[in-house]
Parts: structure tokens; sequence; C-alpha cells
């Protein structure tokens, strides 16, 4: 994926920085402790960012017993198919999913936006990327939203044999066990917004019972433009819905605060897809 360069992403992240809070009606998750006694430190250093991270405790070197927060990981939601497009279409809620791949700069100005307007989302991350830039798993994380696993490398899954397509998964799964003590709550599949049955076996295999689809695509990819991001996302954009975006494009940065703020008008609240899917 392209990273958006020049004046135009320069504009976009100063405007979206400036950008007033909107509310959609989501609610924080509480503030864990780290084991410290206090709240873990939020994106800024400041703690005020909430973590879903699950404390366990461990033993470390000379047996001194030490604390590790797990991140959540994969589980099977029951009365859903293995392809998950879309949540029960009879909430107001939705969940925006964003393709973990690009510059961390424009990654954390869209974070920010989410959180400043009471929204959480749903990042699938490039394992490459997270290797490039390992501390963005600890600041999705850490701003209560989902994490997930969408390859290693970005390329065409479905058309890999089953040894490469499998590899692809779990090279990325292992970086998020590695970093987080989870494998991602959700896996997509590359370059395509359906995985074909074969590679649905193999995300199985690699530990996850579904596969995360969408039925909104933003084409932000495309750069079209922040406007016309908004406008069909907008136009499409239901109960239930499963909204494909992008990190790394100056027009998904200008779109997201007047889309955030289309969803508070219509009362839709932008939640995790665990949430969207969790009764």
């Amino acid at each position: 994926m392209r990273a958006g360069t020049g004046a135009a992403l320069t504009a976009a992240l100063s405007t979206a920085c400036a950008a007033p809070s909107v509310r959609t009606g989501a609610t924080p998750p509480p503030s864990p402790s780290d084991g410290t006694g206090g709240t873990p430190p939020g994106p800024d250093g400041t703690g005020a960012a909430a973590s879903p991270y699950r404390t366990n405790g461990t033993t470390g070197p000379g047996g001194r017993r030490v604390r590790t927060r797990v991140a959540p990981a994969p589980r099977r939601f029951p009365g859903h198919p293995a392809q998950i497009e879309h949540g029960p279409r009879d909430r107001p809620a939705v969940a925006l999913t964003f393709h973990g791949q690009g510059d961390p700069a424009i990654a954390r100005t869209l974070l920010a936006q989410a959180e400043r307007a009471g929204a959480r989302v749903t990042v699938l991350a490039v394992g490459s990327w997270l290797d490039e830039h390992p501390a963005m798993a600890r600041r999705i994380l850490d701003g209560g939203h989902d994490l997930g696993n969408h390859t290693q490398r970005h390329l065409t899954v479905s058309d890999m044999p089953d040894a490469e397509a499998l590899r692809e998964i779990t090279d990325c799964a292992r970086r998020l066990r590695r970093l987080t003590g989870s494998i991602g709550t959700w896996f997509r599949p590359s370059r395509t917004q359906y995985a074909t049955a074969r590679v649905q076996r193999l995300a199985a295999r690699a530990g996850y019972p579904h596969v995360l689809s969408y039925d909104v695509d933003s084409l932000d990819f495309t750069s079209p433009g922040a406007t016309a991001v908004t406008r069909k996302v907008a136009g499409e954009i239901r109960n239930g819905s499963v909204v494909s975006l992008h990190f790394g494009y100056a027009d998904t940065v200008a779109a997201l605060p007047a889309l955030l703020d289309d969803l508070h008008r219509r009362g839709l609240r932008a939640v995790t897809t665990t949430e969207l899917l969790t009764p």
C-alpha cells in the first residue's frame, strides 16, 4: 500500500489533529491494572488510555514472579459463519477496520481521531509492518482497539500453494504473539475481500476460527479524495456493517472526522469487531 505524501498529506494531518472531537456513542473500556498498582501508560505516556491486556502471572529469571500483559486471543462466535462480512443488523453498531500498513504517523493520527470521538476500531496488521514498527502493536491495544493478522507480506495469499499461504498467516501470527502474547483477535486475507474455502481452512489451522471480510469498501486506497471516501462509506453503512479502511492514506485521515460525525448523527456506534459480534 502506498502512503500519502507531500503537501496533501501534511495538510490532512494538520487538519485531522485540529479537528474537534465528536461522540459516536461508544463507551471506552475500563482501565485495567498493569500489575504495578497503576494504569498502563497511554500512547502519550500520560496513563490516560485504556488497555485490553489481561494480566497473567509468569515466572521470570531466578524464579521470580513477574507480570506480563496478554492481548485478547481469537474466539469462536456461535451462530456466525467461518467468514464474517457483517455483524447483527438489529443493533446500531458498526466496525471500522483498518489494514495495518504504511506511515506510522498516519496510523497514530487515525487512532487518536477515533479515540477522541469515543470510537474503537479493528486493525489487521501486516507482519512486515510490525517488524519495522513493533511499538504500533502496543499503541493499538493500549487504545482499546482490536489487533489482528493481515498476513506477513501482504501478497495475494489466495494464489499461493498451501504451505506458502499457511506460512504467510503463521509468520504474522508469530510476530503478534511475540509482541502481545496472542496471535491476534482476527485474521483477514491479503489482497482480497473474501477468503477462499482453502484459505479459510488454513486460517483455522493457524488458530483463527473466523475470517474477517467486510460489506462496505471505502476505496480509500485509490486516493479518491476525502469527500469521496466519506460519501462512499456513509452511503452504504448500516447496522452491523464492517467497513474496510486503510492506514497510510491522507484521504482517510481527512475523511475520518466527518465519517465519525455522520455515524454519531445517525446513532451508530463505532466499536471493535469483537464488540460488534458479542451479544
